[in-house]
């Protein structure tokens, strides 16, 4: 085993004897992963406050007069389809996590003389698509599946919570030319 390897291993052990490290084994008993215990309670944080704001977003949507429901379907890129969302298990809970779509919400509208007005709602707390969800939100609009699709973002005046929506085609405009 050459020095820095010996090194690194030296490291990892110091780190599973620490009081600062959450450490995962295997059915061994090696340490597979150690995660700080600062940054996994970050992400506890982080993921509860954005399970608030959706429920906000959809409370927000409801009280302007659209039907919500929760997207359970995605997107596949490489066979330009649509599909089920695939569901996530939290082995810690012992439960499925259903609502893994994209976009998080699909909302109707009644417009008048049988027309409505269907559109995707994606919640996020700063407002940004990744690369891969613009892809999908330009291959939802371009098959018609929604008539528009908003993001749904947090802003703040003052200690008031703000909800402002952007439509994805005026947001990135250089995406749908």
């Amino acid at each position: 085993m050459d020095k820095k390897r010996k090194e690194e291993i030296l490291e990892i052990v110091k780190k599973v004897g620490s009081e600062e490290y959450i450490v995962s084994r295997n059915a061994e008993g090696a340490p597979i992963t150690l995660k700080k215990k600062s940054k996994v309670s970050q992400g506890k944080k982080s993921r509860q406050a954005g399970a608030q704001f959706e429920l906000r977003v959809r409370k927000d949507l409801e009280e302007k007069g659209w039907v919500v429901d929760k997207w359970s379907n995605n997107f596949d890129l490489e066979k330009n389809k649509i599909i089920p969302a695939k569901r996530k298990f939290n082995p810690f809970k012992k439960v499925m996590t259903i609502g893994t779509g994209f976009p998080d919400f699909v909302a109707t509208k009644f417009l008048g003389d049988k027309v409505y007005s269907i559109i995707g709602v994606e919640v996020k707390m700063n407002g940004l698509l990744s690369k891969i969800e613009k892809e999908k939100c330009k291959a939802f609009l371009d098959k018609k599946v929604f008539s528009e699709i908003l993001v749904a973002s947090k802003e703040k005046d003052g200690r008031k919570i703000l909800i402002k929506y952007k439509d994805v085609k005026e947001r990135y405009k250089n995406l749908f030319k």
